[in-house]
């Protein structure tokens, strides 16, 4: 007795076989104008992170729709020099995204890493770094007064916590790690010039008068290689890109027009006669 078919099995061999295809396969053709499956493989390429995990069937017929319509509507309307223009510095802005790309997709060499972490770190001595509180009070009687009264045994943290007008006066004066640069230059000058322990006498600065008390010292070290090799990666892409634009432009054919412009016709849109 012979095998019977399965339902399945006609089907299967009854499908028309998928010719071969490639970028030139067209899929639709609107007034005259071909769509291909290149267009399609090109348009996705660009799109956000999100659409490309679409499932397939979905996001192959919703960008042949969007060709197919943006395609009706270019037909709907007669182009004029802007649009044309408009394209070309459209097209040319792409091309150019697309080579810096290509450049940027290049590996980062760790010799230039290096290079580049010994140029900004490798002579660098670390800084000193300054853990310091202060009392701020509007005069420098009362701030006279103060710092007599902490150097004769008063609890630091409770006056600046009853008698500081400064916002860090809640925790006890406390202004934590800080490096050069980053206080008001008065303030930075009393401190380097202080022991660990020690109080200041008043110190005028834009915010007032402030006493200060030094509590410790630490010398800020450089970060290591690990620590910032995103940020020199970054920098030397950077840095190689610049030089491969500054190159390509150099064995351009470049002629610069000798006519004197005047910048500001830059926004006269009445030369694009539209």
């Amino acid at each position: 007795m012979k095998h019977l078919l399965t339902g399945a099995a006609i089907a299967l061999a009854l499908a028309t076989p998928l010719k071969a295809q490639d970028a030139s396969t067209v899929l639709a053709t609107v007034n005259g104008t071909e769509i291909t499956l290149g267009h399609l493989v090109a348009l996705r390429e660009r799109l956000p992170e999100q659409y490309q995990q679409m499932p397939d069937e979905a996001l192959y017929q919703g960008m042949l729709e969007q060709i197919i319509q943006q395609q009706a509507l270019v037909d709907s309307i007669e182009t004029t020099e802007t649009d044309q223009l408009a394209v070309d510095n459209e097209t040319r802005g792409l091309l150019a995204n697309r080579a810096m790309e290509r450049i940027a997709a290049e590996p980062v060499d760790d010799a230039a890493v290096q290079a580049a972490y010994d140029a900004q770190f490798g002579s660098a001595e670390g800084g000193t770094e300054y853990n310091a509180s202060h009392i701020l009070v509007e005069t420098e009687e009362e701030a006279q007064a103060i710092a007599e009264e902490v150097r004769g045994g008063a609890d630091f943290a409770e006056v600046a916590r009853e008698r500081s007008t400064g916002p860090s006066g809640p925790n006890g004066g406390e202004l934590g790690w800080f490096g050069a640069g980053m206080m008001v230059p008065e303030f930075e000058e009393a401190v380097a010039g202080m022991e660990p322990g020690s109080v200041s006498d008043p110190i005028q600065t834009q915010f007032g008068w402030h006493v200060i008390r030094l509590n410790e010292t630490r010398q800020q070290e450089a970060p290591s290689l690990d620590e910032v090799r995103a940020e020199l990666e970054a920098q030397v892409q950077g840095q190689r890109l610049q030089e491969e634009v500054t190159r390509l432009v150099s064995e351009a054919d470049v002629t610069r027009s000798e006519e004197e412009i005047d910048p500001s016709v830059i926004r006269d849109d009445s030369l694009l006669g539209n």
